[in-house]
């Protein structure tokens, strides 16, 4: 790299005739223009420049070598101006991973309206349920819900989530309703992928509850479906059960009993300079979550 040392030193005093100016130019000190200029003569072994108290010229050698050098010197700085512009403009390709539903059902409309506002963006989107690992996979983003675990990736908030435990009207006028978390213990509860319930007692500490019933599924778009034909009660995310809930489909029961909202999270790999993709998709998803 010490070959390149002195070229824009050079430019810049041909083209201003003064090493003041080209130091100005160049952010710099007059000395070190003249030191980085005189170590590139002596690397090439040729006078490039004439100088005196009152001007500074070019020798022969100097404007042959300007000519390629000023050259050299554009296509350094066109080759800035594309990466300055990358930076600021969201273009190529994003790879992520979300979870399934909520990806396919909040992710999927808000990075359709995303990719419409920027067409330079290619996606690549991975929608499991599994926790994907970032590097290995070479994923730009994830989306993960709830409760991170630690791990050197950086977390920035986008929305939150609260968990609701619902039923249908009907099982309610059957049953009755449930006051206590106890009273759970006696109903049918429809059982997920994850062994218990997120609950709070009176005072707000976290509580766990073990739910027990015949109907055991990993698939919330099922446990949803099986509480509106009545099967049970069941807790899911309000984005499951919003609609229903404000339709009368469903009813929210032990609701002073619901545990602390969760976070939804954008998760990514560290990395000092965010490119512009992920930096716009990630405030663009903050700002429309929450709309």
């Amino acid at each position: 790299m010490k070959q390149w040392s002195g070229i824009s030193e050079f430019v810049a005093v041909s083209e201003h005739g003064s090493f003041t100016e080209a130091g100005r130019a160049l952010n710099i000190s007059v000395a070190q223009v003249s030191r980085n200029i005189a170590e590139l003569e002596s690397r090439l072994g040729l006078k490039l420049l004439y100088r005196s108290t009152r001007k500074v010229s070019l020798t022969e050698e100097g404007k042959i070598y300007l000519v390629h050098c000023r050259h050299l010197v554009e296509s350094l700085e066109q080759a800035n101006q594309v990466l300055s512009s990358r930076k600021e403009t969201p273009r190529g390709l994003l790879k992520i991973t979300a979870p399934v539903y909520y990806g396919e059902t909040q992710l999927a409309p808000l990075i359709s309206e995303f990719l419409s506002m920027h067409p330079d963006v290619e996606l690549d989107l991975h929608l499991t349920n599994r926790k994907l690992d970032l590097i290995q996979g070479g994923f730009d983003l994830a989306i993960r819900l709830g409760q991170l675990e630690s791990s050197s990736l950086i977390a920035r908030k986008l929305s939150s989530r609260s968990q609701h435990i619902v039923t249908a009207p009907h099982w309610i006028e059957q049953h009755g309703e449930p006051v206590t978390i106890t009273d759970l213990r006696a109903n049918q509860c429809l059982r997920g992928s994850v062994n218990y319930w997120r609950l709070q007692d009176a005072n707000g500490n976290p509580i766990q509850f073990k739910p027990q019933g015949r109907v055991h599924c990993n698939s919330g778009p099922f446990l949803r479906e099986a509480a509106l034909q009545g099967l049970g009660l069941v807790q899911l995310p309000d984005y499951y059960v919003r609609n229903d809930l404000k339709a009368g489909r469903l009813v929210s029961v032990l609701s002073a009993f619901q545990a602390a909202n969760e976070g939804i999270w954008a998760v990514y790999p560290q990395n000092r300079h965010l490119s512009a993709k992920v930096r716009h998709l990630v405030d663009f998803l903050q700002q429309t979550l929450n709309r």
